[in-house]
């Protein structure tokens, strides 16, 4: 049997490409959700990677391209409870009692966000949940219960010495959460953010003493959740180390089904071809 050459290796991929596509458009018709928005048209992502991996410069691209909402969990805690919904009552009495808010508080706050926010209508990107498989196994129930699943799971990868240089150098606009760096990604005015003017800051914990217990803490809880999502086939690897756009590139790659093995919720998943 001659070798199968490179161009008709594409051509196969295209074909399943197709073919997953047009798997999604009858399953949305079985359900109803044909002409609508429906679940398989939007972006359903879980970004990973370890502080200081570019997260913040990556998920406001997608968000743009794609236009769904940025939930990061962070910042959504804050807002619940700013806003005194029942959700960010009962979060804030956990934390003034010391606690940690439990799991089902915060898939909660997520559902809440998709069902309520208007920008998720088109999807959504999690960051920083989940955090434990637990969290993950109570993500896709919730998703479940609404016929949804995840499409990704992305984890921006780069060596720890690397992230250590690159951290150190790091500016954030703390109102939208925009991250840039003095030399890899600077602001095209010194100490200002390009979208509203306002000024950038410098986090008090990006030290190199810090980053490495944040690090190592990471490390710990992010292997158990790849191995969860690389069961599901939903898992894909990004190199972290390159320049922005690069990664961008890498991320469309994975979003338009082109990376390596194509997207991994895919039609090659349940016909059992993929490893």
């Amino acid at each position: 049997m001659a070798p199968i050459t490179e161009e008709v290796a594409q051509q196969l991929l295209d074909t399943v490409n197709r073919l997953e596509k047009r798997l999604q458009q009858v399953e949305a018709k079985l359900e109803g959700k044909e002409g609508g928005s429906a679940p398989s048209e939007q972006m359903r992502l879980v970004l990973m990677g370890p502080p200081g991996a570019g997260k913040g410069t990556q998920a406001p691209w997608i968000k743009e391209k794609y236009g769904c909402c940025h939930l990061a969990t962070g910042d959504m805690l804050r807002a619940q409870v700013a806003k005194k919904t029942a959700l960010g009552r009962e979060a804030k009495k956990i934390m003034d009692q010391g606690g940690l808010v439990n799991d089902e508080i915060m898939v909660n706050m997520i559902k809440s966000e998709i069902e309520e926010n208007p920008e998720c209508k088109a999807g959504f990107i999690l960051d920083g949940f989940p955090r434990t498989v637990p969290q993950a196994e109570k993500l896709d129930s919730m998703l479940t219960s609404r016929s949804q699943t995840l499409q990704h799971a992305i984890e921006l990868r780069i060596d720890d010495e690397l992230l250590v240089s690159r951290i150190t150098g790091r500016l954030v606009h703390p109102a939208s959460g925009r991250s840039y760096h003095k030399i890899f990604n600077p602001p095209k005015k010194e100490m200002t953010d390009d979208v509203t003017g306002e000024p950038l800051i410098q986090r008090t914990d990006d030290n190199a003493d810090t980053l490495k217990k944040r690090l190592s803490t990471y490390h710990e809880q992010t292997s158990p959740i790849v191995g969860y999502y690389q069961k599901t086939g939903i898992w894909k690897p990004v190199d972290a180390s390159q320049e922005p756009g690069q990664v961008w590139q890498g991320m469309l790659r994975i979003f338009e089904g082109k990376a390596q093995g194509g997207s991994g919720g895919g039609l090659l998943n349940r016909l059992g071809l993929k490893n």
